[in-house]
């Protein structure tokens, strides 16, 4: 019997396992379904190279629908570290507007003034350390590219922002600002600070942690209204029940709902369709699906060797407000570096819609634990973000024809004729709108009386004492920002709740 179970080493599960075995009289027992690297000398290379993601190697091999009758592959981590040892390290807050959201429905907690300290604490701000808004002494390293380490797409990118009337930003964090300036990244020269490297590194050496890895949860274990444990499938086939006072899941936004589900937690119809007995009607379980929609301009360089798939593919981003928003920040443009095939040298601008009103969802393909969930991203549907992505496009489009990016292009090829209308780029992003890769919301806060709401604003699940939600899956919706560091934001919470105030838990 353990205190604690935490399902998903990813980047909430690492923190809430660190900050909750700080306390020596506690034993938490951290479950990962993919491998870990406990010497962080062996990590193989697509784990260390936050110079660009890793895709197939360390993969949950999940497919979505970003938009109707179309299937992509969704890149996920299965790893010790999860996504944030997998992803783009990109160390991006969400507005404080995003919180104050949260917190006027009915979660006072995660209002911006709850989670700001949240923020401080786990980072290492390597460039404003010293701002009040910011920390200088978490377990996450972030920094950001001076210009002398810029490719000359970033450098490029920087000057046609202020071409075209943007303002300068140096640190894209701060609550205040916006425009264009270098990303805040959490990676040292190529090293991403996964938090398999952050948080679980320095607390190995602890006799209260076990780390399991390979190791897949199956479900959670309920018995009179209280989550008992986990049934799990270990390496060598054989499955076993685990025994706990609390159970934390921290899956994700993909595997957290499809784990519920197949525990009988979930809408009573989807669970009846797969004959999986029903501990709890719970509608809420896989909707409220929210993500950040995108669209590249893709072009070809006139002199191919400024194309090198060894340099970042992020340094630099653009955050600014989508013409008569009332969503400050709502829309971000990047330049990719690189994109596509190595032997087709291009580049990108991406346009990338940051504050959602549309909504997709997770559905169970089967009860079957290793059948990938379905999972319906409908982007752009909701008319509100269509107009504002096509708008976001449009200025991408602008970049490309401003110098001295357009002196770089020998001709755009995405899309084709360049010059597209509003309509044409309507057609376009209904078509090939892609995901950022920023899934949450499947499981949502929210107080008892919504329906759809799963867990309360301290992760606990509504109506089965002893299990807790803590991942991406609880956000109402998606913040104005890459989730990676609000994910992590969320394990510092409730593992620092889980350490200094055990009662709200049950503990």
């Amino acid at each position: 019997m353990h205190d604690v179970i935490v399902v998903g080493a990813g980047s909430s599960g690492c923190a809430i396992a660190a900050r909750a075995s700080e306390d020596p009289n506690r034993t938490v027992l951290l479950l990962e379904a993919g491998p870990d690297y406990s010497d962080l000398s062996t990590l193989p290379f697509d784990l260390t190279n936050g110079h660009n993601n890793s895709y197939t190697a360390h993969d949950w091999k999940f497919a979505h629908n970003p938009t109707r009758q179309r299937e992509v592959r969704f890149p996920r981590g299965r790893v010790t570290g999860g996504s944030s040892a997998v992803n783009t390290a990109i160390a991006l807050r969400g507005m404080p507007e995003d919180f104050e959201e949260w917190a006027e429905l009915s979660l006072p907690e995660w209002g911006w003034r709850g989670v700001l300290p949240a923020y401080r604490r786990l980072e290492r701000d390597l460039d404003f350390g010293e701002r009040d808004y910011h920390g200088d002494a978490g377990p996450i390293t972030i920094r950001r590219y001076p210009p002398s380490e810029m490719s000359l797409q970033h450098l490029s990118f920087l000057e046609a922002a202020r071409s075209l009337g943007y303002p300068d930003c140096p640190d894209a964090n701060d609550p205040d600002g916006w425009g264009a300036g270098p990303q805040p990244m959490n990676k040292l020269g190529q090293l991403r600070v996964s938090c398999a490297v952050g948080y679980l590194a320095p607390a190995r050496v602890r006799k209260n942690l076990t780390i399991r890895p390979e190791t897949t949860v199956l479900r959670v274990l309920a018995e009179s209204g209280r989550c008992t444990g986990v049934e799990v499938r270990n390496r060598d086939g054989s499955v076993e029940e685990l025994r706990a006072k609390l159970v934390v899941l921290s899956a994700g936004a993909i595997m957290t709902p499809a784990i519920l589900m197949r525990s009988g937690l979930g809408p009573k119809e989807q669970l009846e369709r797969h004959s999986i007995p029903v501990v709890r009607h719970m509608p809420g379980v896989g909707q409220n699906l929210s993500d950040h929609p995108a669209l590249s301009v893709t072009m070809k360089p006139k002199d191919p060797s400024i194309i090198d798939h060894d340099m970042p593919i992020i340094q630099t981003i653009l955050r600014y407000t989508a013409e008569g928003s009332d969503k400050r920040n709502d829309l971000q443009i990047e330049m990719l570096s690189f994109s596509g095939k190595r032997d087709q040298p291009q580049f990108a601008i991406a346009g990338v819609l940051e504050y959602q009103h549309g909504r997709g969802e997770l559905v169970l393909a089967s009860a079957d634990p290793d059948a990938a969930p379905v999972i319906h991203q409908q982007f752009c549907e909701d008319e509100t973000d269509l107009k504002r992505l096509v708008g976001c496009y449009r200025d991408v489009l602008r970049f490309a024809r401003t110098k001295p990016i357009s002196d770089m292009v020998e001709n755009i090829d995405f899309p084709r004729g360049g010059n597209p209308t509003d309509d044409e780029i309507a057609g376009l992003v209904r078509r090939f709108a892609g995901s950022g890769y920023h899934p949450c919301g499947t499981a949502k806060m929210g107080v008892a009386s919504d329906d759809m709401a799963v867990v309360d604003q301290h992760g606990r699940c509504h109506g089965l004492d002893g299990l807790a939600v803590a991942d991406a899956s609880i956000m109402p919706f998606v913040p104005r920002a890459n989730t990676n560091l609000t994910a992590i934001m969320i394990g510092e919470k409730v593992g620092e709740w889980l350490r200094t105030r055990p009662a709200i838990y049950g503990l």
